[in-house]
């Protein structure tokens, strides 16, 4: 797979044009499906008319909203109960993945329940992520991030790459995202971490990073 780790969504020219680099193909050529679940597990938005927004293109992430050929729903929670000839194949024929943010430890567990997070490694998929669907790739996500509890404990995530991330840095709404907060933060981290803004995306291509960005991050290396 190809990663497009965001903090805050296709935001600016920079972003929306590595993601049609990794397409690529158009946007409007391309074919999508999003994946709403790790707003269920977060009480600021989800469930009700936040999901809605993602799912309908109406958010202010600018991912669904895109232009695609087409767009379809994968909802995590309800793969299980489906045989795997349901999804499977829609799936592995899909050229993109939009995860929405949320929470990141329901979305990881959600991931592994439904056989997702088993099958991402095969994919040839550019998989999109938001803040949380950007988080659940990492190793872990320490403390400072854990909202909803898995019922195995711990704050273990997917580990699909090396570095961890602390999205919406410095975010007027979130007052306890700042630098400081970050920094202290990555000292817990046994591998590399960035801390980016709402206008910075890491790209992650043949196991390659890149930080593509209009606004401000920091790596922090163990």
């Amino acid at each position: 797979m190809e990663f497009l780790l965001t903090s805050g969504g296709i935001s600016n020219k920079s972003i929306h044009d590595a993601l049609v680099g990794m397409l690529g193909k158009p946007i409007s050529d391309s074919n999508a499906l999003c994946i709403p679940t790790a707003m269920y597990g977060h009480p600021w938005v989800g469930p009700g008319v936040k999901a809605w927004e993602f799912i309908s293109g109406n958010s202010e992430d600018h991912m669904v909203g895109l232009g695609w050929k087409s767009v379809g729903v994968l909802e995590l929670t309800a793969l299980p109960s489906i045989g795997e000839d349901r999804w499977v194949p829609l799936v592995q024929k899909t050229d993109v993945l939009l995860v929405a943010g949320g929470d990141a430890l329901y979305l990881c567990h959600w991931m592994r329940q439904s056989g997702l997070a088993d099958l991402l490694p095969s994919l040839h998929t550019v998989y999109v992520g938001l803040s949380a669907g950007s988080m659940v790739m990492a190793p872990n996500i320490l403390e400072f991030f854990v909202g909803w509890t898995p019922p195995t404990g711990g704050d273990e995530a997917l580990g699909l790459v090396d570095f961890a991330i602390f999205p919406h840095l410095d975010h007027e709404m979130l007052p306890e995202n700042t630098m400081s907060a970050a920094e202290r933060w990555a000292a817990g981290m046994q591998g590399p971490a960035y801390a980016i803004d709402d206008q910075t995306a890491i790209k992650v291509t043949d196991g390659a990073v890149e930080v593509v960005t209009e606004g401000h991050w920091k790596l922090y290396s163990p």
